[in-house]
């Protein structure tokens, strides 16, 4: 058996770091592990192949090669995935598919052969076993969450992993904060489950002997749900770990509610971790309340993210306006918050209601909705009817964005953020490719680029001021520049 594993493209967005990539002559940011487990789940004797179509053509010679083909998608890559399903409909290759897209809109992909839906570990089997005794029905879904401390490795050697930027691994699924707009307690519930520490550092130690060197994105949707478990579990397992390796940095996601942890900012710190992405949504407390985000409430924000930074963890913040309890001011108050942090990548999005959420059903019933949500956060769209006029907050969303993104403005975060950023412990791997992409920044950035008065004095000040956070400096250069490219 033949199984082409397909991972659509993704249009420009925040995260794709499309423009920062090609410094590094990287091709994407991360490999699909999603697709990865589902390799790692299916027989072992049938043949794999994956297509990354974020930097891989798919040819009509894969497409013919298959027996199935296997496609995950996010909801930002739905017009990728579209295409895809229709060549391999044109070329008689049946088509599996699953992964949040299509667990969230099935009904939305009526020319997909098989859906096999929610969590792989308890839908896959069932369509295997169907497969096998040539019972195959339509659609494979469940109710239930699957044990997560039974999850293969993801097949990493279908990978080319140095064509990535960072490689992903997963820990937990699931978050016990149920805020309205959000899907991800939709898709792997409320209560976190968590994988041992014993799988992550098999999987880690597998990835090193690959010859991964680079950052490692731990994709937890909140990788604090479970404190107890990853304060007594995993972080004493990664400190150890990482002892006598050099090059292994990590990054996650987490709520700001950690910042009354003093001693798992301290640990996670020592494990490596430099990076944490944090929904802070709003300073207006209202709508942080109408959209059932209670842990963000009665908090200085600001001091909370530089109380973060303090302990050497770089907040990357996500903004959101269009609430309905959203004032006139939100706009400035916005920027304030977000300039006053040195919170340096800060997507602002427009309110938008997956489908599944709460949020989506109450505009469902209050007849708001516009349609399906894009995904994407920056694109400027809703799928529902705002309280606040449309044009209004359009052009309060183009202005706070093009505001948080002038090089003068985005630049005062940068060094914001390294005034009050507590240097790394470990220290930065020697790489050819990053010091070539260091003069790369010179040219694009300090010669020919608009911000060039604002990236030598970054540079200098850096040099003479703060050489530890330099590395990071020149970075966060590069990804003003990608943002500025895809909020244009």
């Amino acid at each position: 058996m033949n199984i082409l594993l397909i991972y659509p493209d993704f249009p420009d967005t925040f995260w794709s770091f499309k423009f920062a990539l090609k410094f590094i002559h990287k091709q994407a940011t991360s490999p699909p592990i999603g697709l990865l487990t589902v390799a790692a789940l299916l027989p072992n004797e049938w043949s794999k192949r994956l297509v990354d179509m974020t930097f891989a053509e798919l040819t009509d010679q894969d497409i013919a090669w298959a027996d199935y083909a296997f496609v995950s998608a996010m909801l930002v890559q739905r017009g990728s995935a579209e295409q895809l399903i229709a060549r391999c409909n044109a070329a008689g290759v049946k088509v599996v598919a699953g992964g949040p897209l299509f667990s969230s809109e099935p009904e939305s992909f009526p020319t997909v052969d098989y859906l096999v839906l929610n969590e792989a570990e308890i839908t896959l089997p069932l369509f295997l076993k169907d497969l096998e005794q040539g019972t195959l029905h339509r659609i494979y879904t469940t109710s239930e969450f699957a044990d997560i401390t039974q999850t293969p490795i993801p097949l990493w050697e279908l990978a080319d992993i140095q064509r990535y930027a960072t490689l992903a691994i997963q820990y937990s699924r699931g978050c016990p904060y149920d805020c309205d707009f959000c899907n991800v307690t939709v898709l792997f519930g409320t209560r976190p489950r968590v994988k041992t520490s014993g799988q992550i550092i098999q999987e880690l130690d597998l990835i090193y002997k690959m010859g991964w060197r680079g950052a490692v994105l731990f994709v937890d949707d909140n990788m604090i749900g479970n404190r107890k478990l990853l304060k007594n579990d995993l972080l004493p397992a990664l400190i150890e770990w990482r002892k006598g390796k050099r090059g292994i940095t990590f990054n996650t996601s987490a709520s700001i509610n950690i910042t009354d942890d003093e001693p798992l900012m301290n640990m996670m710190v020592n494990a490596g971790f430099d990076m944490l992405f944090i929904g802070i949504e709003t300073p207006n407390e209202e709508s942080l309340a109408e959209a059932n985000k209670m842990n963000n409430t009665n908090r200085d924000l600001v001091a909370d993210v530089k109380r973060i930074q303090r302990h050497g963890l770089q907040v990357e913040g996500g903004f959101i306006i269009g609430f309905d309890s959203d004032p006139p001011s939100i706009f400035q108050r916005q920027i304030d918050l977000i300039q006053k942090s040195g919170i340096v990548s800060a997507m602002v999005a427009i309110l938008q209601a997956p489908i599944g959420t709460q949020l989506y059903e109450r505009m469902r019933k209050e007849n708001r909705l516009l349609g399906h949500s894009t995904g994407n956060s920056v694109d400027g769209t809703t799928n529902i009817l705002t309280k606040m006029d449309s044009e209004v907050l359009n052009r309060g969303y183009k202005s706070l964005v093009e505001y948080l993104y002038t090089p003068k403005n985005y630049y005062a975060r940068v060094h914001t953020l390294l005034i009050e950023l507590r240097p790394p412990k470990f220290t930065v791997r020697f790489d050819l490719t990053y010091v070539m992409a260091f003069f790369h920044t010179i040219y694009s950035l300090g010669i020919v680029g608009k911000e060039r008065t604002h990236y030598w004095k970054l540079l200098f000040w850096t040099l003479f001021r703060r050489p530890k956070v330099f590395p990071l400096a020149i970075t966060l250069a590069v990804y003003g520049y990608h943002f500025r490219q895809v909020l244009k």
